[in-house]
């Protein structure tokens, strides 16, 4: 029997998410490369990404209470086909405008380009918003509550290894081929993901379930959220690292280009080699809960990645670089499959959707806010310590904020994972 059979649902839903992810790796190179040859001005390099991630704080809300309502299945049909479609725009428009001329220091040498890439990643962020909001809700429609770690961990391994390892050396591949290779690449990617759902069985859920009152429903998700301090700061927890990852994933790539004086393969290669460490993570992240208890490998798992982005300027070639980024990848994922689970399993189905998206409005929102604070960290530091030290400055703020998180949050995690988390349909009545 094939093994992406719709008699095995999880490895065909993985695999569609991993097709997605292929993209989304490929794309992380491709954003941030063209970015930085239509400019140097560092905050102009971080709109496009931030054009990526500020769908995340508009369409949050209504993508869960639209995922309770409808099926998930056509959803995440819906967007991963709009997606491609959005990537066919930017693979034309990359196409008509190359050869580009030369960056500038301020403003953008093609401002046509940059205004079509612009809109073609808020169109892509939107899509996504809905396409992960309902995505994050299925897993625990195709596997056992005690097999959600085990399930996460073997999803986020499947998706870093499209996303981090595979993505972004093929990106850098094709992008130095041509600039509007992996843009077109990606329009194959999400074609295939959509063939892999459209094949998909899920459980028929109940229509009596579903509300039709926007307002009952959105507040039904708020309370459930508020009145759980262990998933209210888990949500706020989550935020701010996001943030402060993201002000590292921006610095990154400018940091690699003119401190280390490395080209897009390069680049690609220390993004795909540092995933290695992210697949171990996610096969690792269950048997390390049942082994550690899931408090104690939450606390770790943190403590660890954080101290990954402190050490991140000391690092003095691309080799220790990967090993750095390899090491956050691995204690990042083992973060993400503990609590991601203990999220998936408090929350009963009939409203996952929207407090999901309630709760991925604070860890996704604050993204575009930490892309925005990277570029106006180097844009205010450079004229104080010069370039080369102010590229570096995302690094040492973003190490030091998520330390401070994490001795804030560390007895709380400890406590909070190790409690009885289960819900039943009685949540409802909150």
């Amino acid at each position: 029997m094939p093994l992406f059979s719709k008699d095995h649902p999880l490895p065909r839903f993985i695999a569609a998410s991993a097709s997605t992810n292929l993209g989304d790796g490929i794309a992380v190179v491709a954003w941030a490369w063209v970015a930085t040859l239509l400019t140097r001005d560092p905050l102009l390099v971080a709109l496009i990404p931030i054009a990526l991630r500020l769908p995340w704080a508009i369409f949050a809300i209504p993508a869960g209470i639209i995922t309770d309502r409808v099926s998930r299945k056509a959803l995440i049909l819906s967007a991963d086909t709009l997606r491609a479609v959005a990537f066919v725009g930017a693979t034309i428009a990359i196409h008509l405008a190359t050869p580009l001329p030369p960056a500038p220091d301020a403003g953008v040498a093609d401002a046509g380009l940059f205004i079509a890439l612009g809109l073609c990643a808020l169109l892509i962020g939107a899509a996504e918003v809905f396409r992960d909001n309902a995505a994050q809700t299925v897993l625990p429609s195709l596997v056992r509550s005690d097999k959600l770690e085990s399930a996460n961990g073997q999803l986020w391994s499947a998706e870093l290894t499209a996303n981090a390892l595979a993505g972004p050396a093929v990106g850098a591949f094709l992008i130095a081929e041509a600039l509007m290779l992996p843009f077109a690449f990606n329009v194959l990617a999400y074609g295939l993901a959509v063939i892999l759902v459209s094949g998909l069985n899920l459980k028929a859920r109940d229509p009596n379930r579903v509300q039709r009152d926007w307002k009952r429903e959105f507040r039904q998700g708020l309370d459930f959220l508020i009145q759980r301090p262990m998933l209210r700061m888990l949500a706020v927890l989550t935020g701010l690292w996001n943030m402060c990852h993201q002000m590292v994933v921006m610095a990154l790539v400018l940091h690699v280009q003119e401190n280390l004086n490395a080209g897009p393969r390069t680049y690609g290669l220390i993004l795909a080699m540092g995933a290695v460490g992210g697949v171990a993570g996610g096969l690792l992240g269950g048997p390390a809960a049942a082994r550690f208890g899931r408090g104690v490998t939450a606390q770790w798992a943190l403590l660890l990645s954080s101290l990954c982005f402190a050490l991140i300027p000391l690092m003095p070639g691309a080799i220790s670089l990967t090993v750095l980024m390899a090491a956050f990848a691995l204690f990042g994922v083992t973060w993400d499959s503990v609590s991601v689970a203990f999220r998936q399993r408090m929350i009963p189905d009939a409203i996952l959707g929207r407090v999901t998206s309630l709760y991925r409005l604070t860890t996704w929102g604050m993204m575009p806010v930490g892309l925005a604070l990277s570029g106006l960290l180097v844009r205010m530091g450079e004229p104080v310590i010069g370039r080369p030290l102010a590229l570096q400055l995302p690094f040492i703020v973003a190490g030091a904020g998520t330390l401070l998180l994490t001795a804030f949050a560390w007895s709380r995690i400890g406590r909070g994972f190790t409690e009885p988390d289960s819900c039943t349909n009685d949540c409802l009545r909150a």
